[in-house]
């Protein structure tokens, strides 16, 4: 398996530059007068820890070796891996509900969220506070199975279904409890004994199924980024809640802010990798710091701190 390089190694977590009630002033005011829609809204794990659904790199994160696609594709043997430890993982990640972060983003009119995770959660929260902010997994959604073949689409309960069908020994075999284990937050969970998983292939070209996620070593869909590059540049400022910036997919959005000279607002509790091109950084817990904004804005207090 591939060792992933930390790029946040001998990184340390930054002061706070400002009290959080300063930064959402700015929040509230806009990055251009407009108000919170001036916003675009990048999310990472962070932001899901207080709906039950671990990090990578948080501070109290357990240490992991994600799939890369490279390992996936590279062997049967793979495969059964990471599907046997996603079908105990799913039932437990299917139910996490999204947590006062998530209902009090959704109550925001922000530009438009940017979410790195893959676990739906915004959506979620988005029908139950009937937000119309645009929401784009730029790393894809559990939810769904795709054909590598042929692009075949297959909803991820389906697709458990059939894996149930295919193995229905297997939890018992391995001696496990769906119902206690951890799951990792791209859903899957710590399991060795695999080799026994029966995996099922696309049922209309046998092709191979992966969720339709981006894995480490893959690329988001040129489409997505597209849709999330235009999001970005319509926006004044961007907020970054929750992630660590460790991967240039979510870095990307916040150097090319900084490049135009909008305003970055970082928020989360360790470091990160884009710290030093933050003009306001929290360092308290995404689901305070969120949920004291959406106060705020039924406030409606127009303070504004200046650049």
């Amino acid at each position: 398996m591939a060792v992933i390089f930390d790029p946040l190694r001998g990184r340390t977590r930054p002061s706070a530059s400002n009290p959080d009630e300063d930064i959402i002033d700015e929040l509230i005011a806009g990055a251009a007068g407009g108000g919170t829609e001036d916003w675009v809204v990048l999310t990472g794990a962070g932001m899901s820890t207080d709906s039950g659904v671990p990090d990578y790199r948080g501070p109290d994160a357990v240490p992991r070796q994600p799939m890369t696609i490279q390992t996936f594709m590279s062997h049967p043997d793979q495969r059964a891996r990471y599907w046997a430890r996603s079908w105990v993982g799913w039932p437990r990640m299917r139910g996490s509900r999204p947590n006062a972060g998530h209902l009090g983003l959704a109550q925001l009119p922000v530009a438009g969220v940017i979410t790195q995770n893959v676990d739906g959660l915004h959506q979620k929260a988005a029908a139950e506070e009937g937000s119309s902010s645009p929401v784009i997994d730029l790393h894809g959604s559990l939810d769904r199975v795709i054909c590598l073949a042929r692009g075949h689409m297959f909803d991820r309960d389906w697709v458990q279904r059939r894996l149930s069908e295919l193995n229905p020994d297997f939890a018992e075999l391995v001696g496990i409890d769906p119902i206690d284990v951890e799951t990792a937050p791209d859903g899957d969970v710590d399991l060795e004994e695999t080799q026994d998983f029966k995996v099922l292939d696309c049922p209309e070209c046998d092709g191979i199924l992966k969720p339709d996620v981006v894995y480490f070593g893959d690329s988001v869909p040129a489409s997505r980024l597209q849709a999330a590059n235009r999001i970005c540049d319509e926006a004044e400022g961007i907020v970054v809640l929750g992630s660590s910036l460790a991967v240039l997919s979510g870095l990307r959005f916040v150097r090319a802010a900084a490049k135009a000279s909008k305003p970055v607002v970082i928020v989360t509790d360790g470091p990160t990798r884009g710290d030093e091109l933050a003009d306001y950084r929290s360092i308290s817990r995404v689901t305070e710091f969120v949920d004291a904004w959406a106060f705020r804005r039924i406030q409606g207090d127009d303070g504004k701190l200046p650049l």
